[in-house]
């Protein structure tokens, strides 16, 4: 079935939604034998900006980029230094975060968005507003009190704008965006860090702490607003009450760190620093094995759900037995060309999407079905057109 070529035949799909073959900007109902006379307008608006872009992230990176280059000029080597030492946390937690992110493949452009919204808007929002409390209040003040309540609060922006852009559908969505934004967030940071480390004689001590044993500082403060913010999509409940105690942790998680190196560094009792490691260390360990945890319900939930997608939305057989199998869908991916992985990722993603509706509690919406639909029907479309067989 093509949206181009209303005389194709479309008897093997289901009755659903589907781009209305005559009107492309409209949805029309398909009974499963006939086009009916059911019209839907298509809910997505066709965005201004590339969707990697957006009008807080275009201010935040003229903004950051400007700062960059005033320390390039006024300190060339010491920045350049902070910058490639930088990367190395990038290295550790891209892997991860990538991982996890198979259960539901997210469009690059949306994580390219997450990371520019976490360096360029948190990153550029947080540093004006804790320098002001350094100068006026103290250096004490902003790392304690200050640098939680605004960085959290910002990187928590940047995931709520990842719900409004329709890019969480649940609990993992929330994790990985908030691991997306923190990324961003810390590679501006370490690097801001360890150029200043360079300059006190400090550096080895700076980046042994942040960039080998605590790289997942950010991602897990944040974790805490996206757990929050997916838990109330996935119960349909109310996102700002959920976004508010997911909020409250990721500023007590990260107001405690703080604090604690905080006072390690007035009093010289580097045991502070121990203890604090440990405790995040044991923190750690504890996001570690419930993120595992959820990413394996997730992963046996939509095993079971396929056949019931495939029955729905017409897959084929093939799709069926590669889909409805987590290590043939990976072995499947792997063995594809990398410029068809892209494709296949799309597909993976609209399933995931359905199943996630479906298991939502509350009911289902018509309106939201009819979008998802269209997705699936999209990527298998622009699977098929690669000329691609599984």
């Amino acid at each position: 079935m093509t949206p181009h070529d209303p005389a194709v035949s479309v008897a093997a799909h289901p009755p659903g939604w589907y781009i209305d073959p005559w009107h492309m900007g409209t949805w029309r109902w398909w009974d499963g034998e006939a086009w009916t006379a059911h019209i839907s307008e298509a809910t997505e608006a066709k965005p201004r900006l590339p969707s990697w872009l957006s009008v807080p992230v275009l201010i935040g990176l003229v903004g950051t980029t400007l700062f960059m280059l005033l320390l390039l000029v006024y300190s060339p080597g010491v920045t350049l230094v902070g910058a490639v030492l930088g990367v190395v946390p990038l290295a550790i937690v891209l892997p991860v975060l990538t991982w996890l992110d198979r259960v539901e493949p997210e469009p690059r452009s949306s994580r390219i968005h997450a990371v520019l919204w976490g360096a360029a808007v948190a990153g550029f929002v947080s540093g004006v507003v804790n320098s002001v409390v350094a100068l006026t209040v103290g250096e004490e003040w902003a790392a304690v009190a200050s640098a939680p309540l605004i960085e959290e609060l910002m990187k928590g922006l940047g995931i709520y704008w990842a719900l409004r852009r329709r890019e969480i559908d649940g609990v993992m969505d929330g994790i990985v965006y908030a691991g997306w934004v923190a990324l961003g967030f810390a590679v501006i940071e370490d690097v801001l860090y360890f150029a200043d480390a360079l300059e006190q004689g400090i550096l080895t001590q700076v980046f042994v702490l942040r960039a080998l044993l605590t790289p997942f500082a950010h991602p897990l403060f944040s974790a805490w607003t996206g757990l929050a913010i997916g838990l109330a999509v996935a119960r349909r409940q109310s996102v700002a009450a959920n976004a508010f105690w997911g909020y409250g942790l990721a500023v007590a998680c990260h107001a405690a760190w703080n604090g604690s190196l905080t006072y390690a560094g007035q009093t010289g009792n580097q045991g502070a620093i121990g203890i604090a490691a440990l405790c995040f260390i044991g923190l750690f360990m504890a996001a570690v094995i419930t993120v595992l945890l959820i990413r394996r319900d997730q992963q046996r939930k939509f095993i079971a759900l396929v056949p019931m997608l495939a029955q729905r939305y017409g897959l084929t057989a093939a799709e069926v037995g590669i889909f409805g199998n987590w290590q043939r869908m990976l072995a499947t991916r792997r063995a594809l060309p990398r410029s068809q992985r892209p494709y296949f990722d799309k597909v993976h993603a609209a399933l995931a999407r359905l199943a996630l509706f479906y298991r939502r509690q509350g009911g289902t919406d018509p309106a939201a079905e009819q979008v998802l639909a269209g997705q699936l029907y999209q990527a298998r479309s622009a699977q098929s057109a690669t000329g691609k067989r599984y």
